[in-house]
């Protein structure tokens, strides 16, 4: 397992690696204070999950990760001094999976990065047969979408809450199950996450995202993909 820390402050990087070290001495920990070397990191070394301050001396996080989504779905954990609602939504909105704000327990830490990799590795069941609409197809045991019969990129969060909403299609499924469900019990609060991603689905697989045909809201409760 490699974990990639994207921070100009040395002493982050430095116990991060001797934290996870102590809880997880088989993982590989790459650092770095360079958002231009990050993204040379990511492509080359792969690490299967990044966790990127905002605050980088060449370069803004923020933009670091929005490259990074131009070649890569590599889990993303924000690591910032921000704790504002705008922030956290420019992160999500970007493709950040987590976000977590400085300073922060290092048990925290890393029981959000155990979560996230849980999310990308705990891939929904293969067994779901597809589904077909007239122009959407979900086909869960080749782990594929198609609209309009062009495949759809989504990402390990994006196609895991896409498998529930299709799974339970026709049912109201409220905001607390789904950040349950795709997320984990610790995030029923993180209504923003929710509601961005439900936003990126959208803009991916409806006509008209403002107008959507398949995902569906039930406002003050959650949300339903209609059969």
């Amino acid at each position: 397992m490699k974990v990639l820390v994207v921070d100009d402050e040395p002493d982050v990087a430095r116990l991060i690696s001797i934290s996870f070290g102590m809880q997880q001495p088989n993982w590989e920990i790459l650092a770095t204070a360079e958002g231009e070397e990050a993204l040379d990191l990511v492509e080359q070394k792969q690490p299967d999950v990044v966790l990127l301050d905002v605050g980088l001396p060449d370069t803004e996080g923020f933009e670091v990760l929005k490259q990074i989504r131009l070649f890569s779905d590599v889990p993303v954990i924000m690591l910032t001094v921000r704790d504002d609602e705008m922030s956290k939504v420019r992160g999500l909105e970007l493709g950040a999976d987590d976000y977590i704000t400085k300073p922060f327990g290092h048990l925290e830490l890393l029981a959000r990065v155990r979560a996230v990799l849980r999310r990308a590795q705990a891939l929904p069941l293969e067994h779901e047969e597809p589904f077909v609409g007239d122009d959407l197809v979900i086909d869960f045991a080749r782990r594929e979408v198609l609209r309009r019969e062009q495949p759809v990129a989504l990402s390990a969060t994006e196609y895991r809450l896409l498998y529930h909403l299709v799974r339970n299609a026709g049912h109201v499924l409220t905001h607390e199950t789904l950040l349950a469900r795709v997320w984990g019990r610790e995030y029923t609060d993180e209504i923003n996450y929710l509601k961005v991603y439900i936003s990126r689905l959208r803009a991916k697989l409806e006509n008209d995202p403002h107008a959507p045909e398949h995902i569906l809201t039930e406002h003050g409760v959650g949300y339903l993909f209609r059969k």
